[in-house]
Parts: structure tokens; C-alpha cells; sequence
């Protein structure tokens, strides 16, 4: 039940968050930031600052990943930065405008959606589940300085999310690596019975596939499922040569189609951040993007993984784990990185 309280305050506190920042939606993502990452710093404390703030260029920024991270013992957190569940009021709100601040007002919803269904979680695994299940153990970390001068970064993360931004003042160098995740990907009880998490991202990749004809899925389709994004890499530039089929063999609905599958994840950003991710798209020239798939197109409990693959980028997406409650294929993971370019390396 505390946990449960816990998800609906989240909800209260993006409520005011969003009502904070629509003044600055017409605004640049850039200063945007900056005023909301200074925010944030001004109301951290001076523990909370040694917790959560590091040089730009310490190790720990690249430092990523999107799986609960604890101790098996002591069953305490392990990722750095500051939790939610250790903040103020205020500070709480500093850290969700913040999270506004980066990402569209879909990519928000989604965010603290994602959060929520740590309480889900909680729920059918039960409290002696192995791994902790907290909706305010979403951890806050700050590189460098904000400032419209200089190089400084961000980050916000947790289960199933990993959002890094890299600065240099108010210009967004990076938004790579950008991690979203949903288990379940779609909630099978209660009052949000029936609520997908993240459906643009199965429903376009599936109606890619099906609309290709026989000779076009021989290529597209791949013998075995991919594997996860490696956060372990700065960089994805181990990820191999672009399989599947080229864009270039499409017709031009299918390529639309596949126009949607992409912006499906850089929409998840502030419009104009959104839009330097797809000018990259375009620049290294869209014939050149390579759509693979594997699994079923049937639906929902089937699995089914696949990988948007172009000169500049790469979309990881994988649903074949079975959810927390067991339900078949209900647990997604999808990620967006630049080949050359996550934290603006």
C-alpha cells in the first residue's frame, strides 16, 4: 500500500512539474535545461551534493544501465545519483521539471509511467521478491556544472530508464544513450486494465513487417532474436553491419511506415532535439537504413524483437520476456544511440 501511495505522489508531483514548465514549451530544449538542472543543484544539500554530482568527465557518466542495481544482501541501491524516495518536496519537483525539461510531453508521460509500474511489481512479485520494487528509486546525477558556458550532463535512471544528456551550456551535444522499458508492457489488471506503455513502438515495427511482401520478410527476418542494448559500451559501434532489409528496397508506404517506427523514439525528446536526431537520420541518407525483425507479428504474448539500423544510428527493441506476473512476451526494452556520438563522444 505505502508503494502504491508512493506511485500516486510521483503522478501528483509530474502534475505540477508540467503545469511549471508550459510557459517555457515554446522555448529550446537547451536553456530549458539549464535553468532546470541549476534548479534542481540550488535545492540539493551539501551530502546530497557529493551524492549525486561528479566532474563531466569522471568515469561514472558513461556508467549506465537500465536494470535495478543493488546489493543481494543488504538489498540496498548501488546506482549513484539521488533517489527520489531521498528527497524534499521541493526537491522532488526540481527533479521531475528537470526530467520535462527533457524529454516531449509524451516522452514525460512515458517517463513517470515507467516509474509507476514499479508499484505493479511490487504487488505480484510481493515483498520478499528478489529485487527491491520502488517507484522512487529513480536516481538523479549531474556532471560538471549547469551553466550556459561549458561542458556539464545529466542523467536520470533507474529500472527499465536511462535518459543522459550531454551539454556544452545551452547547446544539447548528446541525448544518447536513451533507454525506455515497460514491465508489463501492458497492464492486465486493475483499474488500468488494458493500458499499453509503449505501443508505437510494437504496433509500427509489426505493420512494417506485415506489409512487406514474401521476398522483402525473407531479408527483414532473422533466424535468431537480438540480444540487449550492451551498456557496457560508451558507444555502440560493436553493434556490426546493418542486417535486414534496406529502406532503399522499400516502397514508399513502407518506408513511411518505417519513418513512424523511428520517430516513435526521438519523439520521445524535445521537439527540437527530436529534430537533430532525425536531420542525422537524413544526412546519412534514408535508403540506407536497414529494418530486421524476428518473431511473431501476431500480437500481443507473442514475442518479437527487432533493430532500425542506419549509418548514424541504431533502434534496439526486444519483447520476448514473460512479465512479473507471468504473461507471456509482456515485458519490453527499446533503446536509441547514435553509432558515433552517445555522450558526445
Amino acid at each position: 500500500m505505502r508503494t502504491l501511495k508512493l506511485a500516486l505522489a510521483l503522478a501528483a508531483f509530474v502534475t505540477v512539474a508540467s503545469v511549471a514548465f508550459v510557459a517555457q514549451q515554446v522555448d529550446t530544449a537547451g536553456p530549458n535545461l539549464v535553468s532546470a538542472a541549476q534548479g534542481f543543484v540550488a535545492k540539493l544539500s551539501a551530502e546530497q551534493k557529493k551524492q549525486g554530482m561528479f566532474e563531466f568527465d569522471s568515469d561514472e557518466r558513461f556508467n549506465w544501465h537500465f536494470i535495478p542495481l543493488q546489493d543481494k544482501k543488504t538489498r540496498k541501491y548501488t546506482r549513484k545519483g539521488v533517489p527520489i524516495e531521498e528527497m524534499s518536496a521541493e526537491l522532488r519537483s526540481a527533479a521531475l521539471a528537470l526530467v520535462k525539461a527533457g524529454t516531449s510531453d509524451a516522452g514525460n508521460v512515458a517517463v513517470t509511467t515507467i516509474m509507476s509500474l514499479e508499484a505493479i511489481l511490487l504487488q505480484q512479485e510481493g515483498p520478499k521478491s528478489a529485487m527491491v520494487r520502488n517507484p522512487e528509486w529513480y536516481f538523479f546525477t549531474i556532471f560538471g556544472t549547469p551553466s550556459k558556458t561549458g561542458k556539464w550532463g545529466w542523467r536520470v535512471e533507474g529500472h527499465h530508464l536511462s535518459i543522459n544528456f550531454t551539454m556544452d551550456g545551452t547547446q544539447v551535444i548528446s541525448s544518447t544513450p536513451c533507454f525506455f522499458g515497460a514491465n508489463p508492457a501492458e497492464v492486465k489488471t486493475g483499474a488500468n486494465k488494458g493500458k499499453r506503455i509503449l505501443p508505437q513502438a510494437e504496433d509500427y515495427a509489426r505493420d512494417l513487417f506485415k506489409s512487406l511482401d514474401g521476398d522483402q520478410q525473407k531479408v527483414a527476418k532473422q533466424a535468431e532474436n537480438f540480444g540487449e542494448p550492451d551498456a557496457r559500451k560508451k558507444t555502440p559501434e560493436n553493434v556490426g553491419k546493418a542486417v535486414g532489409l534496406a529502406a532503399s528496397k522499400m516502397s514508399k508506404e513502407q518506408k513511411e511506415t518505417m519513418l513512424k517506427l523511428i520517430k516513435s523514439y526521438t519523439e520521445r525528446m524535445p521537439a527540437d532535439v527530436a529534430a537533430i536526431e532525425m536531420k542525422q537520420v537524413r544526412e546519412g541518407g534514408l535508403d540506407n537504413v536497414h529494418f530486421a525483425f524476428t518473431g511473431s507479428t501476431e500480437g500481443a504474448g507473442k514475442g518479437f524483437t527487432y533493430r532500425v539500423h542506419g549509418p548514424t544510428f541504431v533502434i534496439e527493441f526486444l519483447n520476448i520476456q514473460n512479465d512479473s506476473g507471468g504473461n507471456p512476451a509482456n515485458h519490453i526494452h527499446s533503446c536509441w544511440r547514435r553509432i558515433k556520438g552517445d555522450f558526445g563522444l
